[in-house]
């Protein structure tokens, strides 16, 4: 069974503007820094032709969890998460994220789009769903991990927002 994951942001800057916060190496490891937790880092990053691809692990602290996913994990909750960036033809930029929790059978999939919105701003939209093949606390650790990946999700368009307007020209 699989838990469905559904975000969606909007900001003042453009499309462009936030794609290029969201793929530049210095922006995510700021971001990693104020919200990935112990362990966090920038593991790949390749840009060619407009393109990107990168690779990254941040953590969600052991204090953070039910108790029951915490016996289970025995730690903090790793995540290792590769996303994958371009622009489309009608000028939006789209994207694939693909994570997974080292040692839990499962994986979280999805799809980003970054457009313009008519007002000036953009929008990001991020679907996708959390399957964990465990049996019996499967459908636990997939409600426990989509719940934590939604949070942090918002954290990190709040840590864009600001990262933009620290570093608006």
């Amino acid at each position: 069974m699989a838990r469905r994951i559904e975000h969606r942001a909007s900001t003042r800057w453009t499309a462009d503007q936030v794609s290029a916060a969201l793929v530049d190496p210095a922006y995510l490891r700021d971001r990693l820094a104020a919200l990935g937790g112990g362990g966090a880092t920038l593991l790949e990053h390749n840009s060619t032709n407009g393109d990107t691809r990168f690779r990254l692990r941040h953590a969600v602290p052991a204090t953070d969890l039910p108790s029951a996913i915490r016996g289970f994990l025995k730690g903090d909750l790793m995540i290792e998460r590769t996303e994958t960036w371009q622009r489309a033809e009608d000028g939006s930029h789209v994207g694939t994220v693909e994570a997974g929790v080292p040692g839990v059978p499962g994986h979280i999939r999805g799809t980003m789009r970054l457009s313009d919105d008519t007002d000036g701003g953009s929008t990001i939209l991020m679907e996708g769903q959390v399957v964990v093949n465990i049996p019996l606390l499967g459908g636990k650790v997939e409600d426990v991990i989509a719940t934590q990946v939604t949070r942090l999700l918002g954290k990190e368009f709040e840590h864009t927002t600001n990262w933009l307007a620290a570093h608006d020209h």
